[in-house]
């Protein structure tokens, strides 16, 4: 084979390298990774500079208490109440909203039927008076020959 195949080949093989690793050697992707690696050094020094910050971060969210004065004890209990009831209300009423948009669809659909059905009776009411006018005694058209 002349050498200029060979050197196709080594161009298609350099090329199918360069397609495989495109998305890792990109600028685009080497650019944003190294904006990642700025962020993240400057997150470390600011929690770095701030110890309370990070003590707070690094505390356990569990077993947190809110210190209450004993006389608003009730208080709190009564609160909690009030906010439990309050969510349960609002779960019905957003229930029963839904179930509102739900026969609101289905109060559409049964007036387009009730409408059709009310065009049907129409077309045949007039078809029994142009029968009755026409006073013949034979059977009426079939309504598959007069639509």
């Amino acid at each position: 084979p002349p050498p200029f195949c060979f050197q196709l080949q080594l161009q298609l093989d350099l090329l199918k390298v360069d397609m495989h690793s495109s998305d890792v050697a990109h600028a685009f992707h080497l650019s944003e990774s190294e904006g990642l690696q700025r962020l993240g050094a400057h997150l470390l020094a600011v929690l770095k500079e701030q110890k309370s910050l990070t003590q707070r971060l690094m505390a356990p969210l569990a077993r947190t208490d809110l210190p209450v004065p004993a006389h608003l004890h009730r208080s709190v209990v009564e609160s909690f109440r009030m906010m439990m009831d309050f969510m349960e209300r609002l779960e019905e009423k957003l229930r029963s909203v839904r179930n509102q948009e739900d026969c609101s669809n289905n109060l559409d659909a049964s007036t387009a039927q009730l409408l059709a059905l009310a065009a049907e009776t129409d077309v045949l009411s007039n078809r029994m008076l142009q029968w009755r006018t026409a006073g013949s005694c034979e059977e009426p058209p079939s309504p598959q020959s007069a639509d």
